[in-house]
């Protein structure tokens, strides 16, 4: 499954190449495409990201307060769902609560970083994999990577 990560700014961006790193620990069959780290040199990077963009099943949006107005991060969302009944995004909330989105972000379902709910996101992109994991496993999978994950966002 294709994850599209979208980020600007420098917190958002270090959590990006985090989740990039992290989540296919926990979902193997997980592919996340941060730009800063998989535009081959020399490459078009528009045209890639456009690719990247269309091809995206899911997408998280790494949102702060820094960038939550930021226009990449808006049209990346909204390329990403352009497609509505066949992908999904969520904003990532990094230093923000749900009352604090605005725009055309609060239409998506968010997710905060608690244990929580980075299981619930967990779920739901393992229940979009051509092979999910069994409830069971993934629940002993992700309890192994969780304290990693927490440990990285304090």
């Amino acid at each position: 499954m294709k994850i599209f990560v979208s980020w600007s700014g420098d917190l958002s961006h270090k959590v990006a190449l985090y989740l990039r790193d992290w989540f296919p620990n926990v979902i193997q069959t997980v592919e996340l495409y941060v730009s800063s780290e998989d535009i081959d040199k020399g490459a078009r990077w528009f045209a890639e990201v456009g690719t990247k963009l269309q091809d995206a099943q899911f997408g998280i949006v790494c949102l702060t307060r820094e960038n939550m107005k930021a226009p990449w991060v808006l049209f990346e969302a909204g390329a990403i769902s352009k497609t509505v009944d066949q992908s999904r995004v969520t904003p990532l909330l990094i230093d923000l609560s749900p009352a604090d989105l605005q725009g055309p972000l609060i239409q998506f379902q968010a997710t905060t970083v608690t244990e929580s709910e980075i299981k619930r996101l967990t779920k739901t992109i393992n229940s979009l994999t051509g092979s999910p994991l069994k409830d069971n496993q993934l629940e002993r999978v992700f309890d192994k990577w969780w304290p990693e994950f927490e440990s990285f966002m304090n």
